[in-house]
């Protein structure tokens, strides 16, 4: 039994150490055209740095609706005369307050 636990270690030791070879080998003849790589990533980051005005419409419109629908909900637990009236209003400038912070910050990930 251990003769045979022996060869099964040995066997996995050498196909490891082979797999890391082949490994190394492919990633050094992968690594060596890095310009085509890096224009790449640039044209990217220009193509993402575009679309942030729009993206940052599209949260300021979602923070819009998150008030108007919180000032609506908050209108009817007064209206019911709820007792967590504090906690809904706290909860809804919470979220517009993180949604505006959030879009004005969206650009500094960005910068270069």
């Amino acid at each position: 039994m251990s003769k045979l636990l022996y060869k099964t270690t040995n066997l996995y030791r050498r196909a490891s150490y082979a797999l890391g070879v082949c490994m190394l080998t492919g990633m050094s003849a992968l690594a060596q055209n890095t310009g085509a790589g890096k224009a790449a990533l640039e044209k990217a980051s220009k193509t993402i740095e575009s679309y942030i005005p729009a993206v940052q419409s599209v949260i300021f419109a979602l923070a819009g609706v998150v008030a108007l629908v919180g000032t609506i909900s908050v209108f009817i637990k007064m209206n019911n005369e709820e007792q967590d009236v504090k906690k809904s209003i706290m909860m809804i400038v919470g979220a517009c307050v993180f949604l505006v912070l959030a879009a004005e910050a969206l650009p500094m990930f960005f910068r270069k």
